[in-house]
C-alpha cells in the first residue's frame, strides 16, 4: 500500500459494517479516506481506531440523491484534492417479492445499488481524467449473487442489482480501455457477511441474528482486506473480480 500513503479514498456506505471496516482499513495504511453516509456521527466515531498519518473525513450524504454525489465530490476535490481511490459500498436489501412488493422498494434497491453506483462513478472518474489522474482505481462491493440466482422468494430485485454491478464493471473496464485509461476498476464479491443490511432493510433483527448463527459467513473485515489486495497489486496488473466465501460453507 506504500504508493496509497497520502492519497485519497472515498468510501460510500461509511458508518457501518463493511465501510466502516474499510474505512478504518485505508485509513491505517495511510490513506486520506472520505466516509459518506446518511449518518454522519457514525463515521466520525471512526477516526477513534486510526493510528498512524492516516485521516478519516466525515461527509454526510444520501447517495439516492445525485446532487448529494456530486457535492461529495466537489468536496473530496476542493479539500483534499480529489479521489484517486472510489469504493462503491453502499447498498440496501429488501424482502421484496415479485408478485407483491411495492414498487417504491424495488426502486429503492436500483438507486442505491445501480444508479448511484453509476453517477458517484462517472463524478469521480471525470474529475481523476481532469486532474491528470491515471493512476486511480474504482472498487465495486458486489455479491456471489451478481453471479448466479439463488432461489430465496424476495430476493431476486437484489439479486439483479448485483448482477447489474457485474455488468457495469466489465463495461466501465471496456470504456476505460477504449479511452487508453489506465484507471483500474475491480468487482468484490462477497458472500454471506455479517453487516446490518437484512435488519436496515427491514428483517427483523432476531431473524437476521438466526441467519448469522446458522450459517457460516464473513466478517466486514475480511471484505476490506480483499480490497486492500486489489490496491496493493502492481499498477500493470488489473484484478477485475474477487470472490469470497467463508471457509467451509456452502
Amino acid at each position: 500500500m506504500d504508493r496509497w500513503v497520502g492519497r485519497v479514498a472515498i468510501v460510500s456506505g461509511a458508518s457501518s459494517g463493511i465501510g466502516a471496516a474499510l474505512c478504518v482499513r485505508l485509513a491505517n495504511k495511510g490513506m486520506k479516506v472520505v466516509g459518506v453516509a446518511r449518518r454522519q456521527g457514525k463515521i466520525q466515531e471512526l477516526s477513534k481506531q486510526v493510528s498512524g498519518k492516516g485521516e478519516i473525513h466525515a461527509v454526510q450524504g444520501d447517495i439516492s440523491k445525485e446532487e448529494d454525489i456530486k457535492r461529495v465530490v466537489k468536496w473530496t476535490r476542493d479539500t483534499l484534492g480529489g479521489a484517486d481511490v472510489l469504493v462503491n459500498n453502499a447498498g440496501v436489501l429488501h424482502h421484496s417479492p415479485l408478485l407483491s412488493a411495492p414498487t417504491e422498494e424495488w426502486r429503492h434497491v436500483l438507486e442505491v445499488n445501480v444508479l448511484a453506483l453509476c453517477a458517484f462513478t462517472r463524478e469521480v472518474v471525470q474529475d481523476m481524467r481532469s486532474r491528470g489522474c491515471d493512476d486511480g482505481h474504482i472498487v465495486h462491493i458486489n455479491s456471489v449473487m451478481g453471479h448466479f440466482i439463488i432461489p430465496y422468494p424476495g430476493m431476486f430485485i437484489y439479486t439483479a442489482s448485483k448482477h447489474s454491478v457485474t455488468v457495469l464493471t466489465e463495461g466501465l473496464r471496456k470504456e476505460l480501455s477504449d479511452i487508453k485509461s489506465n484507471i483500474r476498476i475491480t468487482s468484490v464479491s462477497p458472500a454471506l457477511t455479517k453487516t446490518d443490511i437484512m435488519v436496515s432493510g427491514g428483517t427483523p433483527a432476531e431473524v437476521a441474528e438466526n441467519v448469522f448463527k446458522e450459517t457460516k459467513h464473513l466478517k466486514p473485515d475480511d471484505v476490506a482486506q480483499a480490497v486492500e489486495f486489489a490496491l496493493t497489486a502492481p499498477p500493470t496488473v488489473n484484478i477485475e473480480e474477487i470472490t469470497l466465501r467463508a471457509t467451509g460453507a456452502d
